[in-house]
């Protein structure tokens, strides 16, 4: 018998699952810091929903703790790297809420269409003004999905339905997927620029904080209407609240806001605006389904049996010569996904040296997901990486081999168009990026990086280090890869904090520079 330990409201099935197999469920609601930290004190388990955080400083002052579930998808209240230094398992139930979103998506799409809210509260004080409160039917519309996971597909279902013509935007699905599905794929311009509406399914992260700004709302279909029911944050909301103030968006449902809880938002003065308080996934169905499914995952956890929605995993099942390479393969994978901006069709994964003569199933699901993790809403675990990328057309390649030549062991990405090479060294198995594409370089994998492809030529180092300089970003490392051809080189920087757009978009402006990417590992 263990003691759980439980700080939010889960489903009560959940709860009398815990208690029938004989565990101990202590109800703490509320908890934060040090107050989570003492209730911690010979607890095997915590379940949390989104209120709780569970920080790196909690979970190094845990000695018992196994396992933390979070009823419901999200993790941002979740130190999950901190929990896998611990070898703390973190488990989430992916698949409670999807239908509850999608379904509060239409709901908004229907609202902000017809009109609802605002009619009713009109009518219920007194006033009954049909000619003002005129809506737009949604049959024959564009419909515009940006994000094409599990909650997009099911939201493309449900406007078909109703006659809408759809099409959408995510780097990371082949179109040959999404044609199946009778989706026509566009940049993220083209499907602005098409759409009646358009509807957000996407994660928050580095990439896509503030995606929807005024500069992308001002190449918008006149009269575009906006529905977001995935995260805060991706919508610049007092840009979106200027934009239906001149007319070019004519209205907005909401569900996510930058800052949660909050009742205050340039939105929320405009008549043409539906908002409600994050409700996406406040249905019975979705809390029953958060609470029984979190039950059984960390039933399953304690039991050491196979965990089915384990966000991470005890590397300690991989062969002893690939363990430490394991978090490699996953950096190396959200590196690759941040410069190649979409989904190649074929991704080989080489593994050269020792590494190359041991099981390598485990790395290679850690490349996959490092690929995929920053990219869609879903939560990606090693659990459901393979089969995500098979979802998006992404034809997974391993290459193993015991020769290798500049360093002993290295992990080796390669699609069409991009190369991308790792490595640990020394005694602290320091994990390094030791090429890009032809350009060799080595530089130490960092929370916070730029990297800069420019013209082989004098000066260049100076322009980056000014622009960087001039933003009060500090350079901690650095490396220059030199082409064998020399008409290209390859900078990459580890930087003190994340640089912020306009300083990336300045430093791309300048002459001789041929990409930026600003890449955040946190």
């Amino acid at each position: 018998m263990a003691r759980i330990l439980v700080t939010e409201e889960i489903a009560e099935a959940g709860l009398d699952r815990l208690r029938a197999a004989g565990h101990e469920v202590d109800l703490r609601p509320g908890l934060n810091g040090s107050d989570l930290v003492s209730a911690l004190d010979g607890a095997a388990a915590l379940i949390v929903r989104s209120a709780t955080q569970v920080t790196a400083e909690v979970i190094e002052a845990t000695g018992d703790l196994l396992v933390v579930g979070r009823a419901g998808i999200g993790l941002d209240n979740v130190d999950v790297r901190a929990a896998t230094r611990r070898g703390v398992m973190v488990v989430n139930a992916p698949l409670s809420n999807s239908i509850s979103a999608a379904e509060h998506t239409m709901a908004l799409l229907l609202a902000q269409a017809r009109n609802i809210p605002q009619a009713h509260a009109d009518l219920v004080a007194g006033a009954w003004n049909r000619s003002r409160w005129q809506g737009v039917e949604l049959c024959e519309k564009t419909l515009g999905i940006i994000g094409l996971g599990r909650i997009g597909r099911m939201v493309a279902e449900r406007a078909a339905a109703f006659g809408m013509r759809v099409i959408a935007h995510d780097p990371f699905v082949a179109e040959e997927r999404a044609r199946r599905l009778n989706i026509e794929m566009f940049d993220l311009v083209g499907v602005v620029e098409q759409s009646d509406f358009l509807t957000l399914h996407l994660a928050r992260t580095p990439d896509t904080v503030g995606l929807i700004d005024a500069a992308l709302l001002a190449q918008a279909k006149p009269g575009l209407r906006l529905v977001n029911v995935a995260r805060g944050g991706i919508v610049d909301e007092a840009a979106l609240a200027e934009a239906i103030r001149t007319g070019q968006v004519a209205g907005a449902a909401i569900d996510v806001f930058a800052e949660e809880p909050t009742t205050e938002s340039p939105l929320f003065g405009l008549e043409q605006v539906v908002v409600t308080p994050h409700l996406g996934a406040s249905t019975a169905e979705a809390q029953d389904k958060a609470g029984t499914t979190i039950a059984e995952q960390v039933l399953l956890a304690l039991a050491g049996d196979y965990v089915p929605f384990a966000v991470n995993i005890a590397v300690g099942e991989a062969p002893e010569a690939i363990r430490p390479f394991v978090p490699l393969a996953e950096k190396l994978g959200e590196v690759f996904g941040a410069l190649s901006g979409r989904l190649p069709e074929r991704l080989d994964v080489e593994f050269r040296g020792r590494i190359g003569e041991v099981d390598d199933r485990l790395a290679t699901l850690a490349v996959v997901k490092g690929l995929l993790d920053r990219v869609v809403a879903e939560a990606v675990t090693y659990v459901n990486a393979g089969d995500m990328a098979e979802e998006r057309g992404l034809d997974v390649r391993t290459v193993s081999s015991p020769v290798t030549t500049d360093y002993l062991n290295t992990i080796t990405l390669r699609s069409d168009d991009l190369t991308l090479a790792g490595t640990l060294v020394g005694m602290r198995a320091e994990p390094r990026i030791v090429m890009i594409d032809d350009h060799i370089l080595d530089v130490p994998l960092a929370d916070h990086m730029v990297i800069v492809r420019n013209a082989d030529v004098p000066g260049m180092i100076g322009v980056v280090g000014t622009v960087l300089g001039d933003a009060g970003v500090n350079v901690a490392d650095m490396a220059v890869g030199q082409s064998e051809a020399g008409s290209t080189a390859v900078m990459v920087l580890s930087t003190d904090r994340s640089v912020d757009a306009n300083v990336l978009d300045d430093l791309a402006s300048r002459e001789g520079i041929l990409s930026v990417h600003g890449i955040d590992l946190v």
